[in-house]
């Protein structure tokens, strides 16, 4: 991927920056004229766009805005499977059995999206996966979480919990399929998350998403994301309806190295659905590159350590400089920096170790971040400068 500088802040941008940065931990530095915010305009009631990579956010509407995801939400159903095959827990040919409760409140009786397991058939976990991924099968959903839960009440309560653990902040399930339920609700952005959570932690399993087609029994179901066979590069993830949230769609796509995660919804047709996804990506691909901020080795600024050998943490980017994902059009925008981690650091801490980042707010308002990390070692203290640094923060609060 080619990387341009940010011309016009400076002969030496990083040196300029990093040392804004160490002494307020945050600052705003004009490149030119500040730009209008984003002209990129949505149909979606919410919506956003981040890269996969670090989540750098490159277009939001509403992206905080509470509302029913529909059968989008299976991703996290799929994540509670994946997490079991991943640890040895379950294995692709284990077999669960479709009840009567989950075959009449998700299968044919039910008229909505199914697999059409007969009850009480013996089904695969690798069936019942194509047959949520590719069908967005609700009988298979409800199967898959009645045989690993016991209820799917239960099994909801543990998507909820390791939703919050992996960082939906805003994300409540109440039931498996996304069938509707007034306290089932998430955001856009919880969503784009969970997007990014499946495909970096689940590599094997994540191709899944791109298969054209399933065969179970006499039914062969297509799947169902539109944009499988763009020219787009998108290769997952999964699309929703409801009536009380409308359609809505979470979507990758990779074109080279970059891959970037859509998440819109409260649109009213499939077809606008379809079309405000692929104006999205196609946007943020056209739109966004990659800048350099800070040369390798380069200081970008400090954090306060507590209880250390020394009071400043010097802090770097990783090898080849501090990269951050912003609009082609960046050297004449106004952006705010700053760095951001959990006051005060405490050691040991050892040269190389993740410990900040640096945050790159545009006018645009996109968000675009870079892990910063340790630029030298700091040893604990002993208890006369512990004890001073204790008595700093009683009395006046640490000061970044």
């Amino acid at each position: 991927m080619t990387a341009a500088s940010l011309r016009g802040m400076s002969r030496r941008p990083g040196r300029w920056l990093g040392l804004a940065l160490a002494v307020v931990a945050a600052c705003t530095f004009a490149i030119g004229p500040a730009l209008a915010q984003s002209n990129f305009v949505t149909q979606a009631k919410q919506a956003i766009l981040i890269d996969a990579n670090d989540g750098s956010v490159l277009f939001q509407h509403n992206a905080d805005e509470l509302m029913h995801p529909a059968s989008m939400s299976k991703l996290m159903t799929l994540v509670m499977v994946f997490r079991a095959l991943k640890s040895g827990e379950l294995k692709m040919e284990d077999e669960f059995v479709m009840s009567v409760n989950a075959w009449r409140t998700g299968g044919a009786p039910s008229g909505t999206s199914a697999m059409f397991v007969p009850v009480n058939e013996k089904v695969t976990v690798s069936e019942l996966l194509q047959g949520i991924i590719v069908q967005s099968g609700n009988d298979a959903s409800i199967c898959v979480a009645e045989n690993m839960a016991g209820t799917e009440e239960a099994f909801a309560e543990q998507m909820t919990q390791l939703g919050r653990e992996i960082g939906l902040t805003s994300t409540t399930f109440k039931n498996a399929t996304g069938l509707y339920h007034p306290e089932h609700l998430t955001t856009a952005r919880d969503l784009a998350r969970l997007a990014q959570y499946v495909i970096k932690e689940f590599p094997e399993f994540y191709p899944m998403f791109a298969q054209p087609e399933f065969r179970y029994r006499r039914h062969r179901f297509v799947n169902r994301n539109p944009l499988l066979n763009s020219d787009l590069g998108v290769d997952g993830l999964k699309t929703g309806y409801i009536k009380e949230g409308g359609y809505g769609m979470v979507a990758s796509a990779k074109q080279g190295e970059r891959r970037l995660i859509a998440v819109v919804n409260g649109l009213q047709t499939a077809a606008q659905r379809r079309n405000e996804t692929a104006r999205l990506l196609d946007w943020g691909f056209r739109n966004f590159t990659e800048f350099r901020l800070f040369d390798e080795g380069e200081i970008v600024g400090r954090a306060r350590v507590w209880g250390g050998d020394q009071f400043y943490l010097p802090l770097t980017g990783a090898e080849g400089g501090v990269y951050v994902l912003l609009p082609r059009s960046a050297a004449n925008q106004r952006l705010n920096a700053e760095i951001v981690y959990k006051s005060p650091l405490k050691p040991p801490i050892r040269k190389g170790d993740p410990v900040a980042k640096l945050r790159v707010t545009t006018a645009m308002n996109t968000v675009s971040e870079a892990q910063l990390y340790a630029a030298e070692d700091v040893a604990r203290a002993g208890p006369m400068r512990r004890g001073l640094d204790t008595l700093a923060y009683m009395a006046f609060g640490w000061i970044p």
